[in-house]
């Protein structure tokens, strides 16, 4: 019996020492400057979440989208931001590996726990347009099924007034699993924009994404094509419920989803892009790698040559007659970039070859906008470094022009970034600093342009 106690004892000890959850510091040094970074990694279901704090630039409790963690490796990744940290743990409290965002690659250490000098106080964030309960309006949380696949899919519906015939939207995340009010650095654009709209008079139907809140996580594996069916069920479910005029607003990767689903489902009356893609992905891919890439500070050099690696690789994937497509990559990932960690090279060979990235990086906007008839509000802000303004929204006209569309806008807006907020520089970074979580400016535009056609 005590040999047994022993041994339970040192099992527990090794279960112990391999946990990940908790408070991670480390510190960032890009360009001269340090920057404090905490990651809060904790339990959820069979999987783990992370939040991340920022105190010198004031963010707390950002939600990260996805958290991997097996074999004493470590994945945390925000396609929403672009970053993501790949890393191993080394004994019981310090985490050795590599942090990415756009196209710079930093080695990062953290350790277990929060040194008041590695954490300063992290003053609150103010969030001034983020409406508060009671509401003014009618709201209603709903269920509903993707009729295809039979995922379950959970959302809030606002509907101000009884009429079936307001103006409807349903609402499109971006890129990464993402709650339905499209939370970000404290900031919850789509509750923002919900609430504007229901105050004018429109109404709005916003979604956790798959795997978030009450959404089910449905099959793996699960491709923009995937998440257009969920999209195509929610249309079908308000057309259930007697709503005839229903419009698709979508927000970067959203903006891609809402034409696909318009060219399936004659249901759909109207379109909002907000910053949505205009010409090829592998082509907005590299443009994104060298505007994020610079508006971290990288000198020109270094972003052209990030951006012509990226632009190399995706070429590879996209183009692949082999057997071994992650074995190539690999080979291809340790020629171009040899400083790469074990773990990054993992990390980036497994995104390259996921199947949502693949279909992703293969995908012409093009081709869905050349045949969109119904009215479309094309939104940009020329300081977004993820969806260039001025290369996207030229190449939306340009598909909706071939497609004989009469009843089109494209609206570029001055000093914004992906977010729509009033920016700087439109450095991903900003995103978390900036009180304002999108211009007054483009929801009345939205507003405006939706009750002109009602």
């Amino acid at each position: 019996m005590k040999k047994l106690i022993i041994l339970l004892f040192a099992m527990a000890q090794t279960v112990w020492a391999q946990e990940i959850t908790g408070s991670w510091s480390g510190e960032l040094a890009v360009q001269g400057t340090k920057l404090p970074l905490v990651f809060n990694i904790s339990r959820e279901g069979d999987g783990y979440k992370t939040t991340m704090d920022s105190p010198l630039q004031g963010a707390k409790g950002i939600p990260i989208q996805e958290t991997r963690y097996e074999n004493g490796e470590i994945t945390i990744s925000a396609p929403s931001m672009g970053l993501k940290y790949t890393g191993k743990l080394k004994g019981e409290n310090t985490l050795e590996g590599t942090f990415s965002q756009g196209g710079m690659s930093l080695p990062l250490t953290f350790q277990r726990g929060v040194p008041a000098a590695a954490a300063p106080a992290v003053p609150e964030r103010k969030r001034p347009q983020t409406p508060q309960p009671p509401y003014s309006y009618y709201t209603e949380e709903v269920t509903f099924k993707n009729e295809k696949e039979g995922n379950l899919l959970a959302g809030t519906l606002v509907a101000p007034g009884e009429s079936k015939n307001i103006p409807l939207l349903v609402m499109i995340t971006g890129s990464g699993r993402q709650n339905r009010d499209s939370e970000l650095a404290g900031h919850k654009l789509f509750l923002v924009i919900a609430d504007y709209l229901a105050k004018k008079g429109i109404g709005t139907l916003r979604l956790d994404d798959r795997g978030i809140g009450g959404s089910e996580a449905g099959k793996p594996g699960a491709t923009s094509h995937d998440f257009a069916g969920d999209i195509h069920s929610a249309v079908n479910f308000l057309s259930a419920k007697g709503y005839k005029n229903i419009g698709l607003i979508g927000h970067s990767e959203g903006g891609m989803i809402a034409p696909m689903v318009n060219s399936t489902n004659k249901k759909v009356k109207f379109m909002v892009l907000m910053a949505g893609p205009g010409i090829a992905i592998t082509d907005l891919m590299v443009l994104q790698t060298y505007e994020v890439t610079r508006a971290m500070g990288a000198p020109e050099p270094q972003a052209k040559t990030a951006a012509d690696i990226n632009s190399r690789l995706y070429d590879l994937v996209n183009n692949y007659k082999g057997n071994n497509l992650e074995a190539d990559t690999r080979a291809f990932l340790k020629r171009e970039i040899p400083a790469l960690s074990e773990p990054q090279l993992e990390a980036s060979v497994k995104q390259v070859t996921d199947p949502w990235f693949r279909y992703f990086l293969a995908f012409d906007p093009g081709v869905y906008l050349s045949a969109a008839k119904v009215p479309v509000l094309a939104l940009n802000g020329n300081l977004d470094t993820q969806v260039t303004s001025k290369e996207n929204l030229e190449g939306i006209r340009k598909s909706l022009t071939r497609a004989g569309n009469k009843n089109f806008e494209i609206a570029p807006f001055e000093n914004l970034n992906h977010l729509f907020q009033t920016a700087k520089t439109g450095a991903v970074s900003e995103y978390a600093q900036i009180e304002e979580t999108i211009a007054p400016v483009v929801l009345e535009k939205i507003s405006a342009w939706v009750l002109g056609f009602k």
